[in-house]
């Protein structure tokens, strides 16, 4: 019983350990040096993710807590969650716009599917309020303009959000503490893992194979130009900053209700993400088709001026990045998760990652996606067992399909 797994992101490593877990033999193959995907971890001294990261509870926290696999977890005292900041009108305010939050209230159900999410949201409080929760949803969509995106889609998130009491989840040492535990426990479970491997061809003869790359990668890897989705640009800008002594506290959060963009003191939640006396500060601010990275950076910096004053001064570390279509899927009026690319794609090849035909936020898009891969795998192994006296449909025995040692065609550096 062998799986290949291509990826060592998220949606990779958790389709491996489901694998493993479940009795087959796994090698997953990462072209990185180091695991993990957008859920790496800088080395330090700032412990920065690629662009905000948190995690909300719901069905992929409760399956790491149950394995152990979360690590130690950051509160946010009450000190900095009143630093909450709303950009209004060009200036910070303390408190969002009161049908912003009637409009997290309201029934997910009664969200449409196929009408955009600004349109619906102005039918129900109104175009200021709709506007302004658009923008503020950019926190999770990364995109340039959430309201165009499927009212369904974007209520959905910005209910999970603002819930009460709060979902979102910090880890001490950043995401790249889980990537390290669940990595360790696949190893455990008997995962072989390459890293700084590329793999460019899958082999003729082979097991099941699940490709947990970007749809980019998997586009080429497969040769299948079918696989597209919807995605979003957006500039990423980390600072290291040294903290003031006197004067007020930086806030902990700055929210662009103009535009949509995003500012978060992350060693607000865990000291150990920043040198003593620092802080480390993230944003995103998500770019149209026309804009640079520099005009993210930018609008990033104008909110680091609401936010955090005399920022300038103090920098010690900065990181400006563009993300293009690596922050998830978006979900366009007339379609939902279900119409993304397929998992399964026949012949024993199955999708994972954060764009494809599996449900959740952000990161648990590829979690879910993986678990659904790595079930699909075990039962293709069942199906092509030599006890199952079944033969898989590229013709080839199924003896071979399950205990080849053909190689991947791999580039190693």
């Amino acid at each position: 019983m062998h799986i290949t797994v291509v990826g060592g992101g998220v949606a990779g490593l958790t389709a491996a350990l489901a694998a493993a877990e479940a009795g087959a033999q796994v090698t997953l193959y990462e072209a990185h040096h180091a695991l993990g995907g957008r859920g790496r971890t800088t080395d330090g001294p700032y412990l920065a993710n690629e662009g905000p990261h948190v995690f909300y509870t719901g069905p992929m926290w409760d399956w790491l807590r149950r394995r152990d696999l979360i690590g130690p977890v950051g509160r946010i005292p009450l000190r900095d969650a009143v630093t909450f900041r709303f950009r209004r009108s060009g200036a910070a305010r303390a408190l969002p716009p009161r049908g912003l939050v009637r409009l997290a209230r309201t029934d997910l159900r009664k969200a449409p599917v196929d009408v955009d999410f600004l349109t619906w949201a102005t039918g129900v409080a109104g175009a200021e309020s709709a506007r302004a929760a658009a923008n503020f949803i950019g926190v999770v969509a990364f995109h340039h303009d959430p309201g165009s995106l499927s009212a369904a889609f974007v209520q959905e998130r910005l209910r999970r959000v603002v819930a009460v009491p709060p979902g979102a989840r910090y880890l001490r040492g950043g995401w790249g503490q889980a990537i390290e535990r669940m990595a360790r426990r696949a190893r455990e479970a008997g995962v072989r893992i390459e890293t700084s491997a590329r793999v460019d061809a899958l082999p003729a003869a082979r097991g099941p194979v699940i490709v947990a790359t970007s749809l980019a990668a998997a586009r080429t890897l497969l040769g299948d130009d079918s696989l597209r989705w919807t995605g979003g640009r957006t500039t990423l800008v980390d600072l290291g900053l040294a903290n003031r002594r006197r004067g007020r506290r930086d806030a902990f959060i700055v929210s662009d209700l103009d535009a949509p963009g995003w500012v978060e003191r992350f060693s607000a939640t865990s000291s150990a993400l920043a040198p003593a006396g620092h802080s480390l500060v993230q944003a995103q601010v998500p770019i149209a088709p026309g804009e640079s990275k520099a005009d993210g950076s930018a609008r990033a910096e104008e909110l680091f001026d609401l936010g955090c004053p005399g920022w300038r001064e103090r920098v010690a570390w900065r990181r400006d990045a563009l993300a293009q279509d690596r922050t998830g899927a978006l979900d366009l009026p007339g379609t939902t998760w279900r119409d993304r690319p397929a998992i399964d794609r026949g012949d024993g090849v199955f999708l994972a990652g954060d764009q494809v035909a599996a449900p959740g936020l952000l990161g648990e898009v590829a979690f879910h996606s993986g678990l659904e891969a790595a079930g699909l795998a075990l039962r293709a192994l069942r199906s092509t067992s030599p006890s199952s006296g079944t033969s898989p449909s590229s013709g080839t025995s199924p003896t071979s399909r399950t205990q080849s040692t053909e190689p991947l065609d791999l580039k190693l550096p």
